[in-house]
């Protein structure tokens, strides 16, 4: 028997097609990153039961939470469409992809000493990216979690402590759930994440900030970093431990200390040395512009610390309509208050009933501090007769008295006014005599960005609600988000500054000192008729074109020279002179 040969050679030839997507420029700055290498020397060696090396399957993690972030029981599927190469694996480890796998490889990460693994991954960035740590944020934030998590005590495993999930002030606004507290440090060099620890779901904020910068000075390896927080760090225990051992910090004076008490009643009287120190244009067109103003303070703090005025124009109308809304629902809320009292079913009864009710209505609606409230009380006498029947000269009447209880609410002007005074105003309290006041405000309005970096572990990462239950996997996977967070966080610096760059007046590659003939076209990121990057390989068969997955269609199409996507009919017109229409 003689078999047939096709004579066309498209007839043995199949194409085969795996996605690409983002996965390249994720892969060339993890290896810059020297994370494969790194875990291969800190992971203790697998079991019997691990058909992965864990090395290779945080790897694989880190590289999903970098893309789109996908449960553990399906990161095979997620797997299936990629290169291996880009994962890092053969085609027959992607088969064999599964919870179980990756679930024993976070217990690995979890028992090695996680320490010295991010110290050495964070240093080697430092150095390979050249990040600037002369100014660092600190913030943290809520990971909620859904469920009890009995197990998750704060027990230790394998010699190191473990998170306690338990309830606390949930920042989410979940105070029903438990939670754990994500603490986050970042460079002010494109908020490039540093240090992170991930501790019980009860810890204080005003508790943190000593451990924390205690890393940080070893980590940089000096001590005279500017450390810029919340006004949790304000407390004198704090401050004074940063600042005997050389340290420098800047944070907001809360309103529970006296100086701050002291200083608004000072402005009051008093015509603060206002200096422009910041000014930008509104966000429209007819906006008027934003300006921040700094003035020295009359007074040190109690700790003899700098504190510096601030007053923003922007924040003066935010105030201004906060107290208002604020003012608005107290009364609303005493109004139907009052609606309740005058009802014939009233179960306030008391004054004591309704000066309770009328003081939880103004804390509610956050307004007791502008609203005065008085209760008065007027006793209503009505006669019934004793018995039933047509009243006559005889008839005997008893004589009943109903107690009713009144709202009388005035606003108080003198405080509205007193208030107004300072809208916009905050003061800074800082160690640090030699920056400017304009310095020590651009310092502080950095710390914005690294609630950028919260909005993106949450959101982007999914890393909240936690979907496991053990508090070893839980411990594990969030130094897997951390990495994957400074993944991401680097890709977004690089690309950064080759913009910078190329909007530079001096470079001749700019956009917009290009001629609008040969200016380059708008990116589309989101295309629905686009392709993701494909890799395509011809093996023996029959003439076959496989299609990526359709999942990955809406993903944003990373273009480069090497991985075109195929042309379409509209790329066709506008290379025939049809272009973007404005």
């Amino acid at each position: 028997m003689i078999a047939h040969t096709p004579s066309d050679p498209a007839e043995r030839l199949e194409l085969a097609s795996q996605a690409l997507g983002a996965l390249p420029i994720v892969c060339h700055f993890l290896d810059r990153m020297r994370l494969g290498v790194l875990l291969e020397r800190h992971l203790p060696p697998p079991d019997a039961r691990c058909r992965l090396e864990p090395a290779r399957a945080i790897g694989l993690l880190v590289r999903n939470l970098c893309v789109s972030h996908e449960p553990l029981y399906s990161l095979g599927e997620w797997a299936a469409p990629f290169d291996p190469a880009l994962l890092g694996l053969n085609a027959a480890q992607v088969a064999e992809l599964g919870d179980d796998q990756v679930g024993r490889a976070l217990d690995r990460l979890f028992c090695c000493d996680r320490a010295s693994l991010l110290t050495e991954l964070v240093l080697g960035v430092i150095a390979v990216f050249e990040v600037d740590c002369s100014q660092l944020h600190n913030d943290s934030t809520s990971i909620t979690v859904h469920g009890a998590y009995r197990a998750a005590d704060g027990h230790e495993s394998a010699g190191q402590p473990t998170p306690k999930v338990c309830h606390g002030h949930n920042k989410d606004h979940r105070p029903d759930l438990k939670q754990l507290l994500w603490i986050l440090t970042v460079s002010a060099d494109e908020a490039v994440p540093l240090a992170y620890r991930l501790t019980d779901g009860n810890t204080n904020d005003d508790q943190t900030h000593i451990e924390t910068w205690e890393g940080l000075r070893a980590l940089v390896g000096y001590a005279g970093f500017l450390y810029v927080a919340d006004c949790k760090l304000c407390t004198r225990e704090q401050m004074t431990h940063i600042d005997q051992r050389g340290g420098r910090f800047v944070t907001v004076l809360p309103r529970s200390r006296k100086e701050d008490g002291f200083l608004r009643d000072w402005v009051q009287t008093n015509a603060p040395q206002w200096s422009e120190a910041e000014r930008k244009p509104g966000k429209r067109g007819d906006d008027p512009d934003l300006v921040w103003c700094t003035a020295p303070a009359p007074i040190p703090s109690g700790e003899g610390y700098r504190i510096i005025w601030v007053r923003s124009s922007a924040k003066i109308g935010r105030d201004a309509q906060a107290r208002q809304q604020r003012i608005e629902r107290g009364l609303g809320a005493l109004a139907e208050l009052q609606a309740r009292l005058a009802g014939p079913k009233s179960r306030l009864r008391t004054r004591q009933a309704v000066e309770q009710a009328a003081a939880a209505a103004l804390d509610q609606a956050s307004a007791e501090r502008w609203i005065a409230v008085t209760v008065t009380e007027t006793v209503q006498e009505t006669y019934r007769q004793e018995k039933r029947g047509r009243p006559g000269k005889d008839t005997r009447y008893r004589k009943h008295t109903t107690t009713r209880f009144e709202l009388q609410f005035t606003v108080n002007a003198d405080t509205v006014a007193y208030d107004a005074h300072t809208d916009g105003c905050f003061p800074l309290i800082t160690n640090d005599q030699q920056l400017a006041d304009a310095e020590l405000l651009a310092a502080y309005r950095y710390q914005p960005n690294l609630e950028k970096r919260h909005h993106q572990l949450k959101s982007v990462q999914d890393a909240a609600p936690v979907l496991l239950k053990s508090a070893e996997r839980i411990e594990a996977l969030f130094c897997c988000h951390f990495v994957a967070l400074l993944c991401c966080c680097l890709i977004e610096r690089a690309c950064a500054r080759q913009w910078r760059v190329r909007r530079s007046p001096s470079c001749h590659c700019s956009p917009n000192s290009a001629p609008a003939s040969s200016r380059p076209r708008r990116a589309r990121s989101r295309c629905s008729h686009a392709w993701p990057a494909t890799a395509s390989t011809t093996t023996r068969g029959t003439s076959k074109t496989s299609r990526p997955n359709s999942r990955h269609s809406k993903h944003t199409c990373w273009s480069s020279s090497a991985y075109r996507r195929p042309s379409t009919p509209a790329d066709q017109t506008r290379a025939s002179g049809g272009g973007y229409r404005a």
